[in-house]
This record gives C-alpha cells, sequence and structure tokens, in this order.
C-alpha cells in the first residue's frame, strides 16, 4: 500500500498473444503511414497522445487498424519494447 494514499497499486497485464497481435497491427499502420510519406513515428506519437484518429491515414485501412487497438495495451508493447523486457 502506498504510505502517501492508502490505495494499492493497480496492475496491467496482457497476453503475449495479444502482445503478438498489437505488435503486427502497429506494423501495417507503420507500413502505412511510411508508404504515404508520412513519418510513422511522429504520427503514431500523435494519435497516441490524442486519440485522434486524423494522425493516421486510411490508406491500407491503417485508421481502422489503429482504431480498434486498445491504447492502454499498445503502450504496454511500446514501453516493454522500449526496455527491452
Amino acid at each position: 500500500m502506498s504510505a502517501q494514499n492508502g490505495q494499492k497499486t493497480q496492475q496491467f497485464n496482457i497476453s503475449n498473444d495479444k502482445n503478438a497481435e498489437l505488435r503486427k497491427q502497429l506494423t501495417q499502420v507503420y507500413d502505412a503511414l511510411k508508404e504515404k510519406g508520412y513519418n510513422p513515428i511522429n504520427q503514431i506519437v500523435g494519435y497516441i497522445m490524442s486519440e485522434d484518429p486524423t494522425y493516421i491515414t486510411s490508406y491500407n485501412n491503417a485508421r481502422s487498424i489503429i482504431s480498434k487497438m486498445d491504447r492502454y495495451e499498445l503502450m504496454h508493447v511500446l514501453v516493454q519494447d522500449f526496455l527491452r523486457v
């Protein structure tokens, strides 16, 4: 328990299968953005921060794909990959 507010820390977990699916979907979105000439990293970050789908092209259904992804699960995959854990 936290000494500051008396609340327990919440835990967030996703399965390895879900993790692999999110990676596959994010790669599809990345590829579509790159093919259309956008900076995929900037566009994906813009989407994650704002949840505004207009950051993502509709080319190859990229906007539809990312709109169906849970942003918290997406962030989990990104942080896990960044930390290599």
